[in-house]
């Protein structure tokens, strides 16, 4: 695991050539089809070199939940550890790996009709207004909340019309088992010179529109008509600004900056989960090389592996 620009994929493209592995995608943003620019995905070769999975499997229509995410990688590793392959996981979004570690509350499939209407209240009223709604009904997820966040303030009240509880409620006490047959070595790369995070960071987002990140979205505009900047895929960092200039609510350099702010915002957001879990720090050299951490992932491995046996 990992913030973004941290090097995860060289990483585990590297270790390919010491182990039989297959990588298990942990990236909300990579199971979307036609959007490979502004998210990093491993080239055509890369995805050739080493199996991959949970990667293009979705239209930029389409939503992944933690719940699918828990359900298909546990039976990916299972299946990948019966083809007598090491199953790696790699990426960044914290809230699927820590669903698959801690278990993930049960929660109610969503329902069309009424996210629209939410959604066409929202617009029409306000969001404000939905989330004094949900300071009614479920006062504890409302202060988690921001008014700003329309999805998550989507589903809680979608859960609390569906349910009559409050989501905060059964996040609690309807939580789902994590599969305790499954062995996890937890390492991270846990950067602390945000120095040379942040320049890794800026660097990429620049790359990602000389390469081509604004054609990719006018692209997705004209392949997908019914998308819009509320749809999940068009949340993902860099996405959504990209759109607002398409949208000419930005100007090219506005863009720019603000692309690369929210990925440093994503990527703190990233570094807080991993404080919180129990992880091994590949990063002991503060410096973010390749061969020194991939010196102490083989290290790990090889002792984890020494008491495994």
């Amino acid at each position: 695991m990992g913030p973004t620009a941290t090097g995860k994929t060289q990483l585990a493209l590297k270790l390919a050539d010491h182990y039989p592995i297959e990588i298990i995608s942990v990236d909300s943003a990579l199971v979307y089809r036609d959007m490979n620019i502004g998210t990093a995905k491993p080239s055509v070769l890369e995805l050739s070199q080493v199996t991959h999975h949970l990667i293009n499997i979705l239209s930029p229509l389409e939503s992944y939940s933690v719940a699918n995410f828990v359900r298909d990688s546990t039976n990916l590793i299972k299946a990948v550890n019966q083809r007598g392959k090491l199953p790696v996981l790699v990426g960044g979004t914290m809230m699927y790996y820590n669903g698959l570690l801690n278990g993930i509350s049960h929660l109610p499939e969503s329902d069309a009709k009424i996210r629209d209407e939410l959604s066409q209240r929202g617009l029409k009223d306000g969001f404000n207004v939905l989330h004094d709604e949900l300071s009614r009904v479920d006062n504890v997820a409302a202060l988690k909340i921001a008014p700003s966040d329309k999805q998550r303030l989507i589903r809680a009240l979608e859960v609390f019309y569906l349910t009559g509880k409050p989501i905060s409620y059964l996040q609690q006490h309807n939580k789902v088992i994590p599969d305790n047959e499954i062995n996890f070595l937890n390492l991270a790369i846990l950067p602390t010179n945000r120095e040379i995070l942040h320049s890794r960071i800026n660097a990429r987002f620049n790359k990602m529109l000389v390469d081509g990140f604004i054609d990719e979205v006018q692209y997705l505009q004209l392949k997908y008509s019914d998308l819009t900047i509320d749809d999940t895929s068009m949340r993902c960092v860099g996405y959504y600004q990209v759109w607002q200039y398409l949208a000419g609510q930005l100007s090219y350099q506005q863009l720019l900056d603000s692309g690369m702010a929210a990925t440093r915002q994503l990527a703190k957001r990233q570094i807080t989960w991993l404080r919180n879990m129990e992880i091994i720090n590949l990063d002991i050299n503060q410096d973010l090389k390749l061969d020194s951490m991939f010196e102490q992932l083989l290290c790990q491995i090889s002792r984890f592996k020494k008491n495994s046996t």
